[in-house]
């Protein structure tokens, strides 16, 4: 510790719902920076705002047609830049941090080559929500999570009998990071690539967590193949359950002195 530069940054999260996710740890980084930044929805910086009046806003690099890119490059360099000074920084994300959030990874893993102390505060993600919303438990069968476009544009293997979850399946096939939604082709797109693995009228589920406790989680079930008729948002969400049932590794089983009746589940 004594060979750290003067200089530090902690990453902490709001949480998906304002003033019942954010941490009591994640107020006190609040409360004691030397320089605060934010990134969040309008209803949680105002929140910050009442703690750190002397906030600075992270979501002013956002603009109509420009690269996300760009901007996650820019918020990047100004919380780098602040620590670079000098100051203890905390940087305040949406959610849990480090979950699709690619510039609280890149700050830290930037300061702590340079050889200053950061670090990162887990909180509440929209999988948490999810799970609880749900009533889907991920280690019931297991649980496959990626990035809606990302499965579509890459060679991904699915396993049907686990749950399947596609996030930002609102914004899907943009590979131009300027846009904010998608259309009704590129879900078909991707419900043709689903259907190598799933039958068209597999129960789908389109799930949006509540940002606000007056608000009510959106969990509509669905046919697969009705997905591209769907009016969907930044935050939609597609999730299939599993399907069909387990296979017993006959193999494995012998190798563990057990039988396929010996499986309660």
């Amino acid at each position: 510790m004594a060979d750290l530069k003067q200089g530090s940054l902690v990453v902490v999260g709001t949480g998906i719902q304002l003033g019942r996710h954010v941490s009591e740890r994640a107020i006190s980084e609040i409360r004691i920076a030397d320089r605060v930044f934010c990134m969040a929805d309008a209803f949680a910086y105002r929140w910050v705002e009442n703690l750190r009046p002397d906030v600075r806003p992270l979501h002013i690099y956002y603009d109509d047609g420009k690269d996300r890119r760009r901007t996650y490059e820019e918020m990047e360099t100004v919380i780098v830049e602040a620590v670079h000074e000098g100051h203890d920084v905390c940087a305040i994300f949406y959610g849990h941090p480090g979950v699709f959030a690619q510039v609280p990874h890149a700050a830290i893993a930037r300061l702590r080559s340079e050889g200053y102390a950061a670090r990162m505060e887990p909180g509440i993600s929209a999988e948490d929500c999810l799970i609880a919303d749900l009533g889907l438990d991920p280690g019931g069968r297991g649980c496959l999570s990626m990035e809606a476009t990302q499965f579509l544009v890459f060679e991904r293997q699915l396993d049907p009998t686990a749950m399947l979850i596609l996030w930002q399946v609102g914004l899907v096939g943009d590979l131009s990071c300027r846009r904010f939604d998608t259309t009704p082709e590129r879900l078909r797109i991707l419900v043709d690539k689903l259907c190598r693995w799933y039958a068209p009228d597999t129960q789908a589920i389109i799930y949006e967590a509540p940002v606000l406790p007056i608000q009510h989680p959106r969990r509509d079930r669905i046919r697969l193949k009705d997905l591209p008729g769907q009016a969907l948002d930044q935050i939609s969400t597609l999730v299939i359950p599993p399907t069909g049932s387990l296979q017993p590794d006959q193999q494995a089983l012998e190798a563990l002195g057990y039988r396929p009746e010996d499986l309660t589940s």
